[in-house]
């Protein structure tokens, strides 16, 4: 799989930024960045998935936005912003392409067609925390969750993940009961299959159908 940010570069500015790409495994769990520390390497998923959380009182987390593929982890730094404005935190293990922050922003101000792509990006991004924003203060949990979960899917290139309740909890910013009330609504119509944290879809389109407007919009 490729990252379709990059994918979409012309050949050769790709070819020149491939000897400071550096294949690596992203593993569930791993704070990529942290909200306002110094971003000192940017990811590129092409097969894993990043969420993007926003703290408050130092220790309670939200999730505003979600990478992968499509995309990348660090995008201040395109915008001349050292410290990262959010936890990137490791959501779906899998490998990635990292880059010293030196690096890119050498790359950056060398390939305009970069800096054409990074913030094509980063508007569509922007796109998704506002609507993310939206969502998370007007919709009920469980239309946030079938949305949660196809943009899940998008991202991860597969039907089936492993999420924990405890972890979809702090991603959509509830209560742990709620999450597992959402989820049994959500298995009871055949959506959804859930057992002891892996989770299957069973019907994509009756999922969408559940979700929230905002699963169109942000895609």
């Amino acid at each position: 799989m490729s990252n379709l940010l990059l994918a979409a570069l012309p050949r050769n500015h790709y070819r020149a930024l491939l000897p400071r790409l550096t294949p690596v495994e992203l593993v569930f769990g791993d704070v990529l960045h942290e909200q306002g520390k110094p971003i000192r390497e940017v990811y590129f998923p092409t097969a894993s998935l990043v969420s993007l959380l926003t703290l408050a009182d130092g220790h309670l987390a939200l999730e505003v936005g979600m990478v992968g593929r499509e995309g990348m982890v660090g995008v201040a730094l395109a915008l001349g912003i050292g410290a990262s404005p959010v936890r990137a935190l490791v959501q779906g293990a899998g490998p990635a392409l990292r880059m010293d922050a030196k690096h890119f922003r050498e790359a950056l101000d060398a390939s305009p067609a970069l800096q054409r792509a990074v913030h094509r990006y980063t508007g569509t991004l922007i796109g998704q925390i506002s609507q993310t924003a939206a969502c998370n203060r007007f919709h009920v949990v469980e239309r946030r969750l079938a949305r949660w979960l196809l943009m899940t899917r998008d991202r991860v290139r597969s039907a089936e993940f492993r999420l924990t309740h405890e972890f979809l909890s702090q991603m959509l910013g509830v209560r742990r009961v709620g999450v597992t009330v959402a989820a049994s609504a959500l298995q009871k119509r055949k959506l959804i299959e859930y057992h002891r944290g892996n989770i299957r879809i069973r019907n994509e389109a009756g999922l969408q159908a559940a979700a929230c407007a905002c699963y169109v919009a942000a895609r």
